[in-house]
């Protein structure tokens, strides 16, 4: 009980991060001995974008990249001057632009991984004495969304399933499933989850976070429904919404509209 008022007092006092500064980026991360999170600032200057970094001794697995080709490749010739091993794998966690809008940095000899999984929910890659899970747990921000799971190392790479302190952008999502998603990731034996956009947290602080955002999108679906069964128009409703925690999170006033619209189009069963 202690624990769960706890997070709703974090919940209640959370501060939005300020806008990163390009000056201070990029950054990278070592979580272990071999694995790293790299972030540069996103197009929109509002955050970052994150990606997996996974050195093992046959080779470098990363996980998304970033807006372009030259964003991207500071990335790549980073990993070069860390490691002698190349990069033999690219797991497209995310669609997106600001994730695949650089991939041509990387060798056209990368192996890439993306949606839909050949054979299922889950791809299981050996590189060396590392294993590492490409995972399907639903949809969510883009429709097609895969996660990068560590079990030893307990490490989850989210990708645009999750973003940190940022209001969710639901232009591709289908909103209900992207819950479950998140729950499902959630149900995963990590104890770090590294968001695909925002900053990033270590150990503990990741779970709180993650739970946050269950918690946004449920505000959020819960809210536009309410605004629905009014009659209120999707213009109508972002005047009216009461977002309450959720209303100071990074783009709010770009989402919520998308958001609306959505969950409108949930209802009126126009989402597939």
């Amino acid at each position: 009980m202690k624990t769960l008022l706890a997070f709703f007092v974090l919940l209640q006092t959370a501060t939005t991060p300020p806008a990163p500064n390009p000056a201070d980026f990029p950054q990278h991360r070592k979580l272990t001995q071999d694995v790293y999170v790299w972030s540069d600032v996103h197009p929109s200057g509002l955050y970052t974008t994150n990606n997996l970094i996974v050195v093992t001794t046959d080779g470098v697995l990363v996980a998304d990249g970033q807006k372009d080709a030259e964003t991207t490749k500071k990335m790549v010739d980073w990993i070069r001057a860390l490691s002698r091993q190349p990069i033999k794998v690219l797991v497209i966690g995310s669609e997106h632009g600001d994730h695949t809008g650089g991939n041509a940095s990387f060798d056209a000899t990368v192996t890439v991984i993306k949606s839909p999984l050949p054979k299922g929910k889950q791809t299981t890659l050996h590189m060396g004495n590392t294993e590492i899970q490409v995972l399907d747990l639903g949809r969510a921000h883009t429709g097609t969304d895969l996660e990068v799971y560590l079990p030893k190392e307990k490490i989850l790479f989210a990708s645009e399933a999750y973003s940190s302190h940022i209001f969710p952008n639901m232009r591709a999502a289908v909103p209900s499933e992207w819950i479950q998603t998140v729950r499902n990731i959630r149900n995963i034996d990590a104890g770090t989850f590294i968001p695909g956009h925002g900053a990033f947290e270590d150990g503990p602080a990741t779970k709180v976070s993650l739970a946050e955002f269950e918690q946004a999108l449920q505000h959020i679906v819960a809210e536009a429904t309410r605004l629905y069964k009014t009659g209120a128009t999707v213009e109508a409703a972002v005047k009216q919404a009461n977002w309450g925690p959720f209303a100071t999170w990074t783009a709010r006033d770009r989402n919520e509209g998308v958001a609306i619209q959505r969950v409108y189009d949930a209802i009126d069963g126009k989402l597939k």
